[in-house]
């Protein structure tokens, strides 16, 4: 009976020749379940801090300035037209906007203030408009942009999937609010051709928008909403489509018109005859044509520059911070000797 009862505590069964149970989940040990493997545990020293601070400035100090530079090297003409393109006598500017009777051409004059090498690039901007919209994203087939046989796959495309019980090719919202806007640029009676080629970006247009994919039933509801697409033309080859369905993340964007290989010297005088057609009004947006050069850091963007020396800066005044406190009032170091790391391992 004893005996019976100290096999059945020691966990054997029966075969008084069997290894007794371990009692306990700890792992044999190892320097990798004990995370005693080799490490670099640096101690920060005040000269270690000191040092490495001034390091970052001499780094970031620089490429800031060289950033800011690009920036300013940079030629932006900005033109707000959607105010000054609506006639004078009109006091409901959405009903101006919907009205197709009334013409909506419009001439506006800029005048070049710096020399811009070409490329030339030309941007239309858009204010207030938010395409980061949850349902106004959303509203879009990606499998239909690409795949003929899924022309009639309208799911997630409302309000603008069908049209008298027909597929919209392309549908969704996006689509259908394509911007309209036209320009055309004239310098000394010469007009300046805008290229409108390469414009999106090469894997929109080889993997998302399919070449054998054609317009259909588009535009062709109650409300109009933006631009018209050509329906002899695949999607592929309509850039202008392209660079709209690419969503922006910010109410504020710009989005690539074309480019002007040309160069425009200071003082030119351009003139833009343009079509006012796409409607702001009924949000409170604003829009803008953009003529800019770019340089090695991109377009103009003073950020980049200014984050870098904020900081390089903030790290030269905290070098020098630490510097005097070092020296005003120095603190002993205590013995390294009695850090974990230092110590001999236990409970091998």
């Amino acid at each position: 009976m004893d005996s019976h009862a100290a096999g059945s505590s020691s966990g054997g069964s029966g075969d008084g020749g069997a290894a007794p149970r371990r009692n306990t989940r700890k792992p044999k040990y190892s320097k990798f379940t004990q995370q005693e493997l080799p490490a670099c545990k640096p101690i920060l020293t005040p000269k270690w801090v000191i040092s490495v601070f001034v390091l970052v400035g001499v780094i970031f100090v620089p490429i800031g300035v060289a950033s800011l530079r690009a920036s300013q090297q940079v030629v932006e003409i900005v033109d707000r037209y959607d105010d000054a393109c609506v006639p004078a006598n009109v006091t409901d500017k959405l009903a101006y906007i919907r009205n197709k009777a009334i013409p909506k051409t419009c001439t506006r004059n800029l005048t070049i203030t710096k020399d811009m090498k070409q490329p030339i690039f030309v941007y239309y901007q858009l204010d207030n408009f938010y395409q980061n919209h949850r349902r106004y994203v959303k509203s879009r087939n990606d499998a239909q942009l690409r795949d003929r046989s899924k022309a009639s796959d309208t799911s997630n495309c409302d309000p603008e999937a069908t049209v008298d019980g027909k597929p919209i090719v392309p549908c969704g919202l996006i689509a259908w609010s394509l911007f309209n806007d036209t320009y055309n640029l004239i310098r000394n009676n010469e007009n300046l051709t805008v290229d409108k080629k390469d414009i999106s970006w090469k894997s929109d247009r080889e993997h998302k928008f399919g070449s054998d994919v054609f317009p259909s039933n588009f535009q062709k509801g109650p409300l109009q909403g933006g631009k018209i697409l050509n329906p002899n033309l695949s999607l592929s080859k309509q850039e202008d489509l392209i660079v709209w369905m690419r969503t922006a993340a910010l109410p504020t964007f710009r989005k690539l018109y074309g480019r002007i290989y040309v160069d425009l010297k200071v003082n030119d005088t351009i003139t833009v005859h343009l079509e006012n057609n796409y409607n702001t009004y009924s949000f409170g947006g604003k829009k803008k044509l953009v003529l800019s050069t770019t340089t090695w850091l991109g377009g103009k963007n003073d950020f980049l520059g200014l984050a870098y020396l904020t900081v390089g800066g903030l790290c030269f005044f905290l070098a020098f911070a630490f510097t005097l406190l070092y020296l005003i009032k120095p603190r002993k170091l205590g013995d390294n000797n009695y850090l974990s790391w230092n110590r001999p391992p236990v409970g091998r």
